[in-house]
């Protein structure tokens, strides 16, 4: 029996209604990721410090934040400044000698606004016809890049072992550190996780070891651009807040956390995955704080003559200061049963 017309005509308009809020779906969500705030994070080398970053991403924690997240990979340093001032990223991840070294070289006005490490995270490991301190004479040490925490890291560790970078022949090689003083390429370079543990692993030699020592050091930092940082500090606040719910998760969801780390660092060994998940637990700062003690060190060695020796010109904590005294942290901790 044939359908009456007016059921047609029902049938019609009820797809057609449904077209309409699927279209309209569609449409909010375009709109909504259209709102997003673009901003751009450096990566200045990929380490187990930038966890909390990968997790939020994951998490889709900066989008919560209304941001539009997006990591741009970096070597070292040395090119911070240039990038943040012209704004090809917003936000890197390195450490304060980078930042100091821009400041007093006219390279940059940068700011470090958060930690995700306050020690020296890393180890300087010898080739493996390196026996002693003696045999690095006249040798090459590895760095990453100029203005880099290996390359500062490096004076500090050629002091301990008696030596001057007079003493050895400094060269930048990039991020495969690993590779070239296993090689012998290299006498000795420095390495923090995941590499530190693949040098141990394959028998390398630790000549000195900063992670037994627990030096404070603003070893990882947030930075941005000074101007930056004046004219865009909510956009900031949103990033932090993201990122700082970023290492409550790690922390709080190991399972997801080791695959997260095991991804972005292209890990397969679990032994390797599990101890740079054990440093990254042991030596982050939770809410992303800065420890002035390890801005002080960073500052005593690396700033040259001359130069100010005020932290206020290095870095900023008002961001995160802020986010304490309104209540986030603490209602952070309490959601993340982590205090």
């Amino acid at each position: 029996m044939r359908a009456p017309k007016h059921a047609f005509i029902c049938v019609t308009r009820a797809v057609a209604s449904l077209l309409s809020l699927s279209l309209f779906g569609l449409t909010s969500l375009a709109a909504d990721a259209a709102e997003l705030i673009p901003f751009r994070v450096g990566e200045a080398a990929p380490a187990n410090t930038f966890l909390a970053i990968w997790m939020a991403e994951a998490a889709r924690l900066y989008e919560a934040e209304g941001l539009r997240l997006e990591i741009v990979h970096m070597v070292g340093g040395s090119e911070s400044g240039p990038a943040l001032k012209a704004g090809r990223v917003h936000l890197v991840h390195i450490g304060m000698s980078s930042v100091v070294r821009a400041n007093t070289s006219g390279r940059g006005d940068l700011r470090c606004i958060g930690s995700l490490s306050n020690v020296i995270r890393s180890t300087m490991f010898a080739a493996p016809n390196v026996k002693t301190a003696a045999d690095l004479k006249g040798g090459v040490i590895g760095i990453s890049s100029a203005g880099s925490e290996s390359d500062s890291t490096t004076t500090l560790a050629l002091g301990r072992l008696g030596l001057t970078r007079q003493d050895v022949v400094v060269r930048e090689i990039g991020l495969d550190r690993l590779a070239a003083v296993r090689a012998g390429r290299v006498a000795a370079t420095m390495l923090g996780e995941p590499q530190r543990s693949e040098a141990f692993s394959v028998g390398l030699n630790p000549i000195f070891d900063f992670y037994a020592e627990r030096i404070p050091w603003l070893y990882s930092g947030l930075t941005v651009d000074h101007g930056f940082l004046k004219d865009h500090g909510d956009t900031l606040v949103r990033f932090l807040k993201a990122t700082i719910e970023g290492n409550h998760l790690a922390i709080t969801d190991q399972k997801r956390a080791k695959e997260v780390l095991a991804r972005e660092l292209k890990l397969s060994n679990q032994k390797i995955i599990d101890t740079s998940y054990a440093n990254f637990i042991a030596e982050t700062p939770l809410n992303a704080e800065i420890d002035r003690a390890g801005a002080e060190n960073v500052l005593a060695l690396v700033a040259p003559p001359g130069a100010s020796r005020s932290l206020d010109d290095y870095i900023d904590t008002s961001l995160t200061d802020g986010l304490r005294a309104e209540g986030f942290i603490a209602a952070i901790e309490k959601k993340y049963a982590t205090k």
